[in-house]
């Protein structure tokens, strides 16, 4: 591209809000508008002349050759935008970026350059944090790039995946990358309810409606107006109540419980469930009507075992929300490696869950393999596990003599892997002779 178009396109690109930038075919960056300069640093002109492959991600080669979706190559392939989620570089460490190129043409329809927006995703994290959505794995990359997509829309969308896997939080993070961002994020918890309980909680209720209604109550419905509302575990919703939500969703009106004003309903719908809904279908237990009408976005959210990448972020995570509670621990090496190993049938839960309960067992402030549930279930360590059935046996001087003897971490890390505190392992190794 000639030195003039680039500088007519880059003063078209000023009036853009989002950071965008101008490359040749060859992945230089020719220039970046004044946002990409204030969320990214430097300058149009420091960045021109480097490789953004070099500028995003540090590498040497373009993305495709390591390993990562590259979006000039797929664009020139398509002759048209392309899109993908990546994680880049930025002045305040890695973050999640949605990147869109688009090629731009000469008189002979020949791709000459392109132009590429950038923005940043604020909802989730490639590090670890202590408030909302963490991962770097494909897995992870693939449920949240989803989301962004479907996020600017009013599409309702369904999150599928087992319990434990986050479904809360992936549903706050479409929220607020939402249009609807500044309107109530309202959670229903459809599991446990009866049908009339539901219909109240949902819809409010008339003074008088029943007995004990005492005076007027706005349902969730109501609450949530101008935000979004989000049904949780909506498999378990009562079959008599799914025809009253269906009528919800299909006309946006509703009536409180024992009330006759028809009342218009303004909310994004997000649902959940850790059901099979097709089986239901097939079943009769869960409307098809009903089902087709929430499932128009259906996003896969991964459990655990397919993103381990992310077990130690998480666990980093879980550390920091402990600092912020004022108390410092730590994970040895050994214990995070223990913890990948596992498979999570729980899932981020089962984790956040084992982790607390360690925690608990770390009087030092360091959670080692000691500290964790013993392979076959137990719930304690064994030297203080609370009945005789889940009591390990105290080692013998042998057996203690040969698990010092090839242990290869601290003495901290040794006294949790004998169930035994520091100074009792001081005693112990010092009366057998092996201190």
């Amino acid at each position: 591209m000639q030195s003039a178009q680039v500088q007519a396109l880059v003063s078209y690109l000023e009036q853009e809000a989002q950071p965008m930038i101008v490359l040749d075919t060859d992945y230089n960056i020719l220039a970046a508008n004044t946002a990409y300069q204030r969320q990214f640093g430097g300058t149009g002109q420091a960045a021109a002349g480097q490789k953004c492959f070099r500028v995003s991600h540090h590498y040497d080669v373009p993305c495709d050759l390591a390993g990562e979706h590259c979006p000039m190559k797929k664009a020139l392939e398509k002759r048209g935008p392309d899109r993908v989620l990546h994680i880049h570089h930025t002045p305040r460490g890695p973050e999640h970026v949605d990147v869109e190129l688009r090629p731009i043409f000469d008189e002979s329809r020949s791709v000459v350059g392109y132009v590429e927006r950038l923005a940043t995703v604020r909802t989730a994290s490639p590090r670890a944090s202590a408030e909302g959505l963490v991962g770097r794995s494909a897995a992870f990359m693939e449920a949240l790039s989803a989301l962004q997509r479907v996020a600017p829309s009013m599409l309702p969308v369904l999150l599928l995946g087992e319990s434990g896997t986050g479904k809360e939080l992936f549903a706050r993070a479409l929220h607020e990358s939402s249009p609807r961002a500044n309107g109530p994020f309202v959670v229903v918890d459809c599991s446990g309810l009866t049908e009339t309980l539901f219909e109240s909680e949902l819809f409010g209720y008339e003074r008088g409606a029943f007995t004990g209604a005492v005076a007027r109550k706005h349902g969730l419905v109501e609450t949530a107006h101008g935000g979004t509302l989000f049904l949780d575990e909506i498999g378990d919703v009562p079959p008599g109540m799914q025809v009253k939500l269906l009528r919800l969703i299909e006309t946006g009106s509703y009536r409180r419980v024992g009330g006759i004003e028809a009342r218009h309903a303004d909310f994004r719908l997000v649902a959940a469930t850790h059901k099979p809904l097709r089986q239901m279908v097939a079943d009769g237990r869960f409307r098809q009507d009903l089902y087709y009408r929430i499932s128009a976005y259906p996003i896969h959210l991964p459990a655990l075992r397919e993103r381990r990448d992310d077990i130690p972020l998480l666990v980093e995570s879980f550390l920091q929300r402990a600092a912020r509670d004022g108390r410092a621990l730590s994970v040895t090496p050994d214990a995070v490696r223990q913890l990948q190993a596992h498979d999570w049938p729980g899932n981020i839960r089962e984790l956040r869950n084992v982790l607390e309960r360690a925690s608990l067992f770390a009087d030092d402030n360091v959670i080692g393999v000691g500290q964790l549930p013993a392979p076959d279930g137990g719930i304690a360590p064994p030297a203080v596990a609370a009945t005789a059935g889940d009591r390990r046996k105290p080692l013998s001087d042998a057996e203690l003599a040969r698990l010092s003897a090839g242990f290869s971490g601290t003495r901290r890390e040794l006294a949790a892997a004998a169930g035994l505190s520091e100074r009792s392992l001081y005693r112990r190794l010092r009366d057998i002779g092996a201190g």
